[in-house]
Order: C-alpha cells, then sequence, then structure tokens
C-alpha cells in the first residue's frame, strides 16, 4: 500500500491509496458480508426483515406470481434491507463519536430510523398491492 504523506500543506486525495484489482474486489464483497453477517446476529430489525423475506417468498411461492410481480417484492425487500443498513452504519457512527446524549446525536439516530420505518411501511403497502389480489381469490374460493 502507498504511504500517504503528512504535510500539512498537501490535501489528503484519497485516490493515491487505493489500490485496484480482483483482491480488492474481493475484500470489498468479504467486507459487505461481514456487515450483513453483523447486522442479522445483532439488529433485531433485520430479523424482522429475514421474516419478511421468507414470507414474501413463500407467499411467491403458493401464489405463483408473475416475473414482474417477483420483480417488485424484490426491489422493496432490497430497498429496506439496504436502509435497515444504512440506519445501523448511522447508529454506530453516532456512537464512535460520542457517548454522550446530545440532540444532534439523537436527530440523526431518529432519522436513520425513521427512513427504515417509511420504507418498511412502503414495502407492506407494496406487498399489499401484489397480493391482494391472491389473497383475496384465496378467501373467494374458501
Amino acid at each position: 500500500m502507498k504511504k500517504v504523506s503528512q504535510d500539512k500543506d498537501k490535501k489528503f486525495n484519497r485516490e493515491s491509496v487505493k489500490v485496484y484489482g480482483y483482491k480488492r474486489f474481493f475484500k470489498s464483497i468479504k467486507y459487505s458480508i461481514a456487515g450483513l453477517y453483523y447486522a442479522y446476529r445483532y439488529e433485531q430489525s433485520c430479523w424482522i426483515h429475514g421474516f419478511a423475506t421468507i414470507l414474501a417468498i413463500i407467499m411467491g411461492i403458493i401464489f405463483k406470481i408473475k416475473l414482474s410481480e417477483w420483480a417488485i417484492i424484490f426491489i422493496a425487500l432490497g430497498a429496506i434491507l439496504a436502509l435497515e443498513l444504512i440506519n445501523t452504519a448511522i447508529e454506530a457512527t453516532v456512537d464512535l463519536v460520542t457517548t454522550e446524549i446530545h440532540p444532534l446525536a439523537k436527530i440523526a439516530k431518529d432519522c436513520g430510523s425513521a427512513a427504515s420505518f417509511v420504507m418498511s411501511i412502503v414495502s407492506i403497502v407494496i406487498s399489499l398491492f401484489v397480493f391482494g389480489p391472491y389473497l383475496q381469490e384465496l378467501f373467494k374460493l374458501l
């Protein structure tokens, strides 16, 4: 790895320390999997997301939903997982910066949580649009 100059007159250039190639690519995947592992191990909301994902997949298989409906469901599931991971990163960063209760720390954490909450509601609505007609048909037959 290249050494970064500590000269105060020079600005830090991130590109000068980056290493490119297949090794970096595979390390990136390794770090991403570590992030997913952490989130699913320690974050309750990710467990809930995992359960919802399994439920959506089972319902999709049972109802034999169309390919376009699968795409919509996976976009919604992927968006909420991504937001949950970003929220976890925000919370960890705030905790790293300060251990004190500070109004700005609260705002950062609350807004990250709110983003996940909003996307969860949107995902539920999307799921109702996709699975609603199938459920309605199922209950007519019963």
